[in-house]
């Protein structure tokens, strides 16, 4: 058990003066002789600092005569206000309440008796009632001794300590703690094994012993079962299903990817419709090859940027699933007219989420089961921002019809909550129209799943769960959302700045999200950078995608029913606006994010003229200020035009005959040039708008694949052809080409854009695309597709 940390906030913490004073140092030693670690706070600042710093705050004693904070209007005093704080981040933590010495006689005679007890009564009687509510207990610290207190106040912040500790984490502890030997896999045997190499010396001591004692096989039946969920695996699984709003959850170990194969392959059989977002992830394509489905896609919006957005409301109500349908060319082989199974990504990559009530009323009529895939949005019902947004909001109280799909959800909880790489999430609520017998389901997740999970991973999805269960998870995403519209501000006043004063050239990077909002208690329009913090971290409508709104770019949206996640920051370079438009001069996103590398600077997804970066749990003002600094110096750099073997020196030093002699100035103005030319954004937005012409359902092209009835081509070669494999461009990151699909003439809309890229990678060596399912001719440098063989 890690050291467990007491607060004591008093005005006597700094001098320990006075009787007092004196009693509450012995109080203090007397809790750290019971290995206890004391920290000090003598008024309510730095007592809520410690809140905000002490992770492994286990107890606190808090008098009630603090001293407040300078301004904090509404509250009493700084006890009462530190005691809020408490409530608004640990769920139970154990305080005791350090009454004054004031009214305390010294008990010599009976007089000062009556006065001792009058005086705790008419303490008591000053309190708030709630305060009763809140607190473990009450300390007049001269009335018992050090060691009585210390006792009282140890005792519970040990039972409050092993109490956090999540069911599976805390039976993985217990089991450690016993030290048994190890007769089952894995075969290091608790790390052992590596003791016996050199290299596995190396690997033994980086990570150390405690990660392979708890490396464990699924023959230790004390941990539970994965499988049969049950014992303390099966209690973990039933928390999180609390905690996150579901009937049913289960644990997966091999990421989302898995997680969203497993639920697609139990939804919808071979020969059956499925709807799918074409915003999908590549782990849903390889579920409907799994499965043998026949996919009709849903088209999302675009926008000027190249971002993709939501499935507009038009092409998900009934009548528009049921038209789409009807002219699919792979449905008229279907077991069944209607679709089984639907699935959507929410939120996108770039932070925008649905309505998830409204899209699964919208979707009811056309299909049974409902999948959203939300492997980026974990968090989101532990913060009202989000209230309604996310999947497992779709429930019998907030749709209560008959109608009512079974919803599924599945999610990459090692992305944006505190889960290790890999740990994933499978969340049900069923409906009588569609039942998810669990017997049934879990054959699909034994299918997908391992024998031989890893059991910190499983632990890591237990303690992610406990740490958004109460108040202390709506805290941390408070912290995240507060970071972020920090930032968010700070990029566009930076900006302003700039333009103002005057002696630089007035351009700077902007931040996609709204230019104005409304205030609801004035009704007021006011600019996004001057509105209260406190207003855009609680308000949704602020994040709202208004219908029509220039800031976004997309079309065909009604009110309320999208919102952009302020926690994904997409930054915006010169070139290009969300509606499209393109000006004379520009700085490629590329550029920018090859510049922030090699500062140590990765973000997560980099578009032609935007780039996104993600404000998680783990965010600090010193990584964003980090970030806000290389801007700066990438403005200041390309307006000096600095020499661009001085700015990317291993790319000029790859690309000599290229790059030498550049400035970053003039690459710059080429690659914009080049990209303006070849109109990537909007061939990108027209092979997306213009899906290629289905001809055969992808399993039946998998089956091909295996058996050598597939083979490479160049694009020139492959128009005609009939794609083999999912071709996915990052970025976006979203497929532009599925398995069965037709990949059209040579001046079609798939082959136009894949020509354009490849002309790119040709003209800026060192900036290429990551194309998944495409191959380079190591010749030619031709980009080369899986099409089906064509007939002899």
């Amino acid at each position: 058990m890690s050291t467990a940390t007491v607060l004591v906030a008093t005005r006597e913490a700094r001098a320990g003066t006075g009787a007092a004073g004196e009693q509450l140092l012995r109080i203090g030693k007397e809790l750290e002789a019971r290995g206890l670690r004391v920290r000090w706070a003598a008024d309510a600042r730095d007592a809520r600092a410690v809140l905000r710093t002490e992770a492994g705050l286990a107890g606190a004693m808090v008098a009630w005569d603090l001293e407040p904070r300078a301004a904090h209007p509404g509250v009493a005093g700084g006890g009462a206000e530190v005691l809020e704080a408490i409530g608004q981040r640990f769920k139970d933590l154990p305080v005791f309440l350090l009454m004054s010495q004031d009214s305390q006689g010294t008990g010599a005679d009976a007089t000062a008796a009556i006065a001792a007890a009058d005086g705790a009564e008419g303490d008591f009687e000053r309190l708030p009632l709630w305060v009763a509510e809140v607190v473990s207990g009450y300390v007049w610290p001269l009335e018992d001794t050090p060691d009585f207190i210390a006792g009282r106040v140890a005792a519970l912040s040990r039972a409050y300590q092993d109490g956090v500790l999540p069911p599976f984490f805390k039976a993985l502890r217990r089991f450690d703690d016993a030290h048994q030997y190890s007769w089952h896999t894995p075969a290091h045997a608790g790390g052992v094994a590596f003791l016996k190499s050199a290299a596995g010396r190396a690997f033994f001591d980086y990570y150390g012993e405690r990660l392979f004692r708890t490396d464990l096989s699924i023959s230790v039946g004390e941990l539970g079962s994965l499988y049969e969920h049950n014992g303390p695996i099966g209690e973990a699984e039933r928390n999180a299903a609390r905690v996150f709003g579901a009937e049913r959850t289960y644990f997966v170990v091999h990421g989302d990817s898995t997680a969203d194969r497993m639920v697609g392959h139990f939804s919808v059989m071979r020969d059956e419709i499925a709807l799918v977002d074409r915003n999908c992830h590549k782990s849903v394509l390889h579920g409907l090859v799994i499965s043998g489905a026949r996919p009709v896609y849903l088209v999302p919006t675009r926008n000027g940027y190249g971002l993709a957005g939501p499935l507009p409301p038009a092409r998900i109500d009934a009548e528009a699933v049921r038209a789409r349908i009807a002219g699919h060319p792979l449905a008229a082989g279907a077991l069944a007219p209607g679709a089984q199974y639907a699935v959507l990504t929410n939120s996108t990559y770039d932070g925008v989420c649905y309505d998830t009530v409204q899209v699964a009323r919208a979707l009811a009529p056309s299909t049974p089961r409902l999948h959203f895939d939300e492997a980026w949005f974990a968090y989101a019902r532990f913060h009202p921002l989000y209230e309604g947004r996310y999947g497992m909001a779709v429930g019998p109280d907030t749709f209560d019809d008959p109608a009512r799909p079974t919803v599924f959800t599945t999610q990459s909880t090692h992305k944006l909550l505190a889960a290790l790489s890999q740990s994933a999430m499978v969340h049900v609520k069923p409906s009588p129209r569609a039942p998810v017998e669990h017997e049934r389901f879990n054959e699909a997740f034994m299918m997908h799943g391992t024998t031989s999970p890893l059991y910190p991973a499983l632990a890591s999805l237990d303690v992610a769960t406990a740490m958004m269960d109460g108040p202390q998870g709506q805290a941390l995403l408070d912290e995240a959302i507060t970071e972020a519209i920090r930032f968010r501000r700070t990029v566009v006043r930076t900006g302003r700045r700039i333009a103002t004063a005057g002696d630089r050239p007035d351009w700077f990077f902007g931040v996609w999200q709204p230019d104005t909002v409304v205030d609801p208690a004035t009704g007021a329009r006011v600019d996004f950078v001057d509105a209260p913090p406190a207003l855009l971290a609680r308000e949704p409508r602020c994040w709202q995608l208004e219908p029509g709104a220039a800031w976004h770019g997309f079309e065909g949206l009604t009110e309320g029913y999208c919102l952009l996640d302020p926690v994904k920051v997409t930054l915006t370079c010169p070139g290009v606006t969300a509606t499209g438009d393109v000006a004379p001069w520009g700085i490629p996103a590329r550029v920018l994010t090859a510049y922030l590398a090699t500062r140590g600077i990765v973000v997560e997804k980099t578009d032609t003229y935007s780039t996104l970066v993600l404000f998680s749990m783990g965010i600090t003002k010193g990584k964003w200020g980090t970030l806000l600094d290389g801007l700066m110096d990438f403005k200041a750099l390309y307006d000096d035009g600095a020499p661009l073997d001085r700015v990317l020196p291993a790319l000029v030093e790859a690309h000599p005959r290229r790059y030498a002699g550049l400035t970053l100035t003039r690459l710059c103005q080429d690659m914009h040039r080049h990209l303006a030319e070849a109109a990537l954004i909007g061939a990108l937005d027209t092979a997306f708008r213009d899906l290629p012409e289905p001809v055969t359902p992808p399993q039946h092209c998998y089956q091909r694949l295996i058996r050598g009835g597939t083979e490479r081509l160049t694009l020139a070669e492959a128009a005609g052809r009939v794609a083999a494999a999912m071709v996915t461009v990052t970025p976006p990151g979203i497929p532009v080409l599925m398995p069965g699909e037709a990949v059209g003439t040579a001046d079609g809309p798939l082959l136009r854009y894949l020509g354009a890229l490849e002309a790119f990678d040709r003209a800026f060596p060192g900036f290429h695309s990551e194309t998944h399912g495409v191959s380079l001719d190591p010749a030619t440098g031709d980009y080369l597709i899986e099409c089906v063989r064509a007939p002899s």
